[in-house]
């Protein structure tokens, strides 16, 4: 796919992360970007410095959603690209338990569950069949492309540590669901590849204690260091530039593999 400023993207979670540096990328490529997030004052500042527009959008709600894409096709017209990086993580939690001191048993809470599925799987599928649907009415670009899609998964798709039951089924989910949605689109010239991050320099683990911060440094093979955005957001450029990357889930993740705890 050519990317330049006739081109307009979406990608969600862009108002930090793995999106802003996504968001930074594309349009460093002359892309008009909309971000969506539920972040305003980080969001706004994203969308100011690289020209593009903020939606407030919780991926969850379905009529969010929809005014979100209203609002970025009214200011870019309809989008070429979608980047899905807006996801939710959880407390760690077995899926029954016993207690140490009283011996009691604990249920997963249902709740819990449900809310990361209906934000990591459901949302991304909702902005998928959206953005998808508006493709559509795109022309194909000279190489055949009409549309690429990139969503964010996680290692923890195919390496779910103990706790992680609903955060892996979610991510799971994504990469389950990458290639038949790929499939879904062929005749219509849209491709759609997923990314699986390891551990990362995101503002979610910047929160965490600089001790254990340097154990999941040491626990990367090579590079042994923690993933930079930039990363990320090089390979969903190469997913998107590249007509022929279509139906992947690919792992970026210096090579770990996660161990049960």
């Amino acid at each position: 796919m050519k990317l330049d400023s006739s081109v307009a993207a979406v990608v969600t979670g862009g108002a930090s992360g793995l999106g802003a540096a996504t968001a930074r990328t594309l349009a460093a490529k002359g892309v008009k970007v909309a971000l969506f997030d539920l972040n305003r004052e980080l969001g706004e500042a994203v969308a100011k410095e690289i020209g593009g527009v903020y939606c407030e959008v919780n991926v969850a709600n379905e009529e969010s959603v929809v005014a979100g894409f209203a609002k970025a096709r009214a200011a870019h017209g309809q989008e070429r690209v979608l980047v899905n990086c807006a996801g939710v993580g959880g407390g760690a939690s077995k899926t029954a338990s016993r207690s140490k001191e009283d011996g009691s048993i604990k249920e997963y809470p249902l709740d819990n569950f449900s809310r990361i599925i209906e934000v990591n799987l459901i949302g991304t599928f909702r902005c998928i069949t959206k953005s998808a649907a508006g493709m559509l009415t795109l022309p194909a670009q000279d190489d055949g492309d009409r549309g690429a899609i990139v969503n964010t998964a996680s290692v923890a798709a195919e390496d779910g540590q103990i706790g992680q039951v609903a955060y892996t089924a979610s991510k799971a989910g994504v990469v389950g669901m990458t290639l038949p949605i790929a499939r879904d689109l062929m005749g219509e010239g849209i491709r759609v590849n997923t990314i699986l991050p390891g551990i990362f320099d995101t503002p979610l683990l910047a929160r965490a204690p600089e001790n254990v911060k340097a154990g999941l440094r040491a626990s990367v093979p090579f590079p042994k260091r923690l993933g930079r955005a930039d990363e990320y957001a090089h390979l969903a450029l190469t997913m998107i530039e590249n007509g022929y990357f279509n139906g992947e889930d690919v792992r970026l993740d210096g090579a770990i593999r996660m161990a049960p705890r």
